[in-house]
């Protein structure tokens, strides 16, 4: 289905933003509103997701790389329009989206209630910054990309500095000041675009699909390539951008250390391959062998200190740039299977840390505190928890039959045909996961029951209805991952075409 001005899609971006103003308009008084209210909001907002990937057709060859688009003027004299459209990638994203933000809701239904902030702000800023963050994978417009990219900050912001814990300041600015470092040097390089293609349209646009293709000299792609990469390297995070990253997710309210890890973060890696790979081809397969060995070092890194850490979310964080080390690395191997299995990484990894957190979180507030020494012998008092728990951590270091295991083949065997040596290298990151997620598991919920854990309840209605529908994902997507690949396979084959880049040919042994 395809047509002109495509309405639900636009209702979609626009719902959860009008949801969180009319959130944080609701009258003082009755805390359980705004909670009661954003949940509606949200799920409204899924249904809507659940209506545009029932329209969404998979495409044919040479048909158009976007469907269900919508399109308004905005800024003619820039060439600026206020466009959406999907392809199979960002239509996975916007699922993913659309699903953890109810789960956030429900998850974190007393986030705010531990802090002296309102539970109408805090609920209105995760309304708002569903729409942002649903805005940016949808916007055709480059320009669009670029306003929504950067007023995610806004909401996030908030989520941690006024909700978040005793650092939730430092982590903040913090979170804050790189961002914005990176979106200024976006933005250098989104005015370098626009003279370009200026010089060469007659006429400066914003608009993607012309864009795509301009003849931009090899010397100017690679300095307009370095502007939008580092702005996603930092909001990825990509190893050595990544400091702010463990700060931002160890302070902030576990539902909103989901949004932050597993939603938000993604539009770093999204935008790799939306918008650097296709607007840059040139400049993209000159950095890629060293954003291959910064991903290598990532991947290595993260999974290494997440080992050492005693904060249950800062290991979290920690595990977390060690695959986002795995996503870079198969966008960038140039490869159909790297970039698909990148694509359902992203989506994967979206579900894996969202329970990790949410869990991470019941726990805390149990517990009154993450270190892991203060845990011990939780399977034992909260069997459901403690079962819960390892589902997740098991996804996430990959076990066969849960959905990491095959994202994370894929970025392997598509790395491998290009760049053996790094596949091989980057192996050592599954290994290094068994090691960290097993010694926290064991070290939290075997053993004897440690003092503070015994009388430690289990997961109530509310958390299971939460919880439940994220884990029920990880075995489906691990068991049935054609259903997601059959939508991302064909976008990502537009996406070579477009960077012109082919598989390389398989080696047959003489003889055979």
């Amino acid at each position: 289905m395809s047509t002109d001005q495509y309405l639900p899609l636009v209702a979609l971006v626009a719902l959860p933003i009008l949801g969180g103003l009319l959130v944080g308009l609701l009258p003082k008084g009755n805390p359980a509103l705004p909670k009661q209210v954003a949940l509606v909001v949200s799920l409204l907002t899924l249904a809507l997701g659940v209506v545009v990937g029932m329209a969404y057709q998979l495409p044919q060859d040479g048909g158009a790389p976007f469907q269900l688009g919508a399109s308004w003027e905005w800024i003619p004299a820039w060439g600026v329009s206020f466009a959406l459209g999907v392809d199979g990638i960002a239509l996975m994203l916007i699922l993913m989206t659309a699903i953890l933000v109810p789960v956030c809701i429900l998850g974190g239904w007393a986030d705010a209630d531990a802090t002296s902030g309102s539970p109408r702000g805090y609920f209105a800023w995760i309304l708002v910054l569903e729409g942002l963050v649903l805005g940016v994978f949808a916007a055709t417009d480059v320009f669009l990309f670029y306003v929504l990219f950067e007023a995610m900050l806004i909401p996030m912001y908030f989520l941690i500095g006024r909700y978040g814990g005793a650092q939730r300041q430092y982590a903040a600015v913090k979170f804050f000041l790189y961002s914005l470092a990176g979106g200024l040097l976006m933005l250098a390089a989104l005015v370098g675009l626009w003279v370009v293609s200026a010089d060469q349209l007659g006429a400066g646009t914003f608009d993607y699909a012309a864009l795509v293709g301009l003849d931009i000299p090899v010397e100017t792609q690679k300095w307009l390539f370095l502007g939008f990469f580092i702005a996603f390297a930092i909001k990825a995070p990509l190893w050595p951008l990544h400091t702010w990253l463990p700060d931002a997710a160890s302070e902030a309210p576990p539902s909103s250390s989901v949004l932050l890890v597993g939603v938000l973060d993604k539009v770093g890696t999204f935008g790799m391959l939306r918008l650097c790979l296709p607007l840059f081809p040139d400049a993209s397969k000159y950095f890629a062998p060293a954003i291959i060995v910064l991903s290598i070092v990532g991947i290595v890194y993260g999974a290494l200190l997440a080992i050492g850490q005693t904060d249950l979310k800062r290991l979290i964080a920690y595990t977390s740039v060690s695959h986002f080390g795995f996503i870079a690395l198969g966008i960038f191997a140039m490869t159909s299977q790297g970039q698909s299995g990148a694509t359902l990484y992203m989506v994967n990894h979206g579900f894996s840390i969202a329970a990790l957190f949410l869990i991470v979180g019941f726990m805390a507030t149990r517990r009154g505190s993450r270190m892991i020494e203060d845990f011990g012998g939780v399977q034992k008092v909260a069997p459901v928890l403690a079962g819960s728990f390892l589902v997740a951590g098991l996804s996430s270091l990959a076990l066969p039959g849960l959905s990491s295991f095959v994202s994370e083949f894929l970025v392997l065997a598509g790395t491998f045909t290009r760049y053996p040596a790094a596949a091989v290298v980057a192996t050592l990151g599954i290994v290094l996961a068994a090691l960290y997620i097993l010694l926290m598991y064991q070290r939290t919920m075997t053993g004897p029951v440690r003092p503070g854990v015994e009388g430690m309840a289990d997961l109530r209605g509310r958390e299971v209805l939460a919880i439940a529908p994220v884990l029920a994902l990880i075995v489906a997507l691990g068991v049935f991952p054609q259903v997601a690949l059959d939508i991302i396979n064909p976008s990502v084959d537009q996406t070579m075409t477009a960077v012109g880049s082919t598989d390389p040919a398989p080696v047959v042994a003489e003889g055979k």
